[in-house]
Formats: C-alpha cells, structure tokens, sequence
C-alpha cells in the first residue's frame, strides 16, 4: 500500500508558508517513514502548482494513490493535519 503523501505548496516570500514550515517539520517527524511530506517551492515547480490547482500559498494537498484526500490553503493547525494523515493511514 502506497504512503500518503502531504504535499506543501509554499514560496520563500510568504509569510504564512514561514508559519506553516515548523508545524509541517513536527508533522514529518511524527509520521517518519509512515508518510511522506514534500515542500514544493512554487516559484521553482510552477507546472506542478499549475497541475494541483495551487493559487494560493500556502496550499496543502493530502494524496494517497494519485487520489486527492484533503487540500487546505493557509495555515492549517499541526491537529488537523495529523488528524487526516491518521486517516489516511487506515
């Protein structure tokens, strides 16, 4: 079975992405090698921002298989980003 992968849609320029990035660091160590957390830069990969949809920074797309389970934009609470991730997992 495939790991659910949390993708973070962020840009260096961002303030929120700032907040975002020490929950998202807690989050990855709490789920190492049970899922997976990807930042993707937005500036860098814009044809993968253009692909998931991404208009706003932060976005946050939770996907397990190729299938999208969750997508947040803004911070969202280190809560309610585990809460889906255990979801995920079951």
């Amino acid at each position: 079975m495939a790991k659910p992968i949390l993708m973070d849609f962020y840009a260096d320029w961002c303030g929120p992405c700032r907040m975002q990035g020490p929950i998202l660091d807690e989050i990855k160590a709490a789920f190492e090698g049970k899922a997976e957390i990807k930042k993707i830069n937005v500036d860098k990969e814009n044809e993968l921002a253009s692909k998931y949809g991404v208009f706003v920074v932060p976005t946050l797309i939770l996907e397990k298989d190729g299938k999208e389970l969750n997508k947040w934009m803004g911070v969202t609470s280190k809560e309610e980003l585990t809460a889906a991730l255990d979801a995920a997992l079951k």
